[in-house]
């Protein structure tokens, strides 16, 4: 593909990080009674093939329009876009159209206002070139232009219980996308009087309805909004399962000329690493395994909290990885790692895949005792351990088993646990 040609009109992108991702958020474990918390970063804030998400998404647009102001509150924003020639970002609202309109206020209030802008959801990193190039073509004509792709599913209206009412026909129905673009000044204005009959409802002890994206505020204006043809690689990160699809969408892009080095992809081969972890029961300890309290008279004897899951997960990635095992990174020689709290290392051990461009494919762990018993608290450490590594629970298996009374795991003197991870990572991830 030949490269953009300049922007005939000043051409400005808001890209829209102040959304709280409830959805996502939702479907993510918040930290085990027992271990300690670990923040979870909000959707946009993910990391994505080493890189967050929204970095991503930033990538993406640069080489088309003049400047980028992000928009949010969330002190990751600029961490995540550091070294990027992008505005300095400015808070967002409660809702999206109020962050729009923080972000159209803070490009108005430049020297030279943009003439165009588009805008973007920091949630959708692999837009590809072309589609936002049919969108700033097709604003030479129009006032607003939206990319979309055309309902191919059957819909259906379903009532509260579940039941269906009726079938919608899908002729004629798109699914929108964005980046969406718009005149600058018609976008501005249509925002404020959004925002006045807003305070003016309140006032009046009433409500208005709001538009879900801008196109729809063009379309209650009376203007025309276009449509281009988006592209089902520009999926917005909604669920944890989407990063799963994210990560098979950046493999198989091609590498974007465009883009800076380190946001291109290269060809991903398969890693595979083992673990073997054990460790002696010791009075007075709590028992954390894979992140989670146990209920036992007894605890693991460890430097750290001793969690003979965790350990031997980090084990099997350092080692697929090629970096050694747990004491390389964390020796136990080295007082500051007394006590601490295993999910760290794990947490580690996940960054260290993403920062080589990897990506987890699966973990197998297999747990090696006669008490207690491990099957009502799988699922919490697979939730566990999935938060800790960023990933979809369903990549994370835990299971138990015993060894029919025999060694020092029948005779109950402490856990044994196994791991095997598999990893896509770069050839010359070293």
């Amino acid at each position: 593909m030949t490269a953009p040609t300049a922007p005939r009109r000043r051409t400005a992108a808001l890209l829209l990080a102040a959304g709280r991702g409830r959805r996502f958020a939702s479907d993510l474990t918040s930290a085990q009674p027992g271990s300690a918390p670990t923040p979870q970063a909000s959707k946009q804030f993910q990391e994505l093939g080493g890189q967050p998400v929204i970095r991503r998404a930033a990538l993406a647009l640069l080489p088309f329009v003049d400047f980028v102001q992000p928009v949010g509150s969330d002190p990751l924003l600029a961490e995540a876009l550091g070294g990027l020639d992008v505005l300095p970002p400015v808070p967002g609202g409660a809702e999206r159209h109020d962050s729009v309109r923080a972000g159209l206020q803070a490009l108005a209030a430049l020297d030279e206002p943009p003439e165009l802008v588009l805008v973007h959801d920091g949630a959708r990193p692999c837009v590809p070139p072309h589609v936002i190039e049919d969108v700033l073509g097709a604003l030479q004509s129009h006032s607003g232009v939206i990319p979309a792709l055309p309902v191919s599913d059957t819909l259906k209206r379903v009532d509260e219980d579940g039941i269906i009412t009726a079938t919608v026909p899908r002729a004629h129905l798109w699914r929108a996308q964005t980046p969406q673009g718009f005149s600058f000044p018609l976008l501005h204005d249509l925002h404020c009087q959004l925002h006045q009959q807003a305070q003016d409802a309140l006032s009046a002890g009433t409500s208005s309805p709001l538009p879900t994206d801008d196109a729809a505020l063009l379309e209650q204006a009376g203007h025309e909004v276009a449509v281009v043809m988006g592209s089902e690689d520009n999926i917005k990160l909604t669920v944890p399962e989407d990063l799963m699809r994210l990560e098979r969408i950046l493999a198989d892009q091609a590498p974007d000329p465009k883009q800076d080095q380190s946001a291109q992809q290269r060809p991903l081969l398969p890693r595979v690493g083992l673990g073997y972890d054990v460790h002696a029961f010791a009075e007075g300890r709590k028992l954390i395994i894979c992140g989670v309290e146990i209920p036992h008279e007894k605890g693991l004897a460890g430097h750290s909290d001793a969690d003979v899951g965790l350990h031997a997960l980090c084990d099997a990635i350092y080692g697929a990885l090629a970096e050694g095992d747990i004491g390389r990174h964390f020796p136990p020689s080295d007082n500051k790692w007394r006590d601490m709290d295993s999910a760290r290392f794990l947490v580690h051990a996940g960054k260290l895949i993403r920062s080589k461009g990897g990506m987890l494919v699966n973990a197998d762990l297999t747990l090696i005792c006669e008490r207690p018993k491990i099957g009502p608290h799988a699922q919490a450490m697979r939730e566990r351990v999935a938060e800790l590594l960023q990933v979809p629970v369903g990549r994370i298996s835990i299971k138990a088993t015993t060894s029919e009374r025999l060694g020092f795991t029948g005779r109950e003197e402490g856990i044994a646990a196994t791991a095997a991870v598999s990893i896509m990572a770069p050839l010359d991830a070293d």
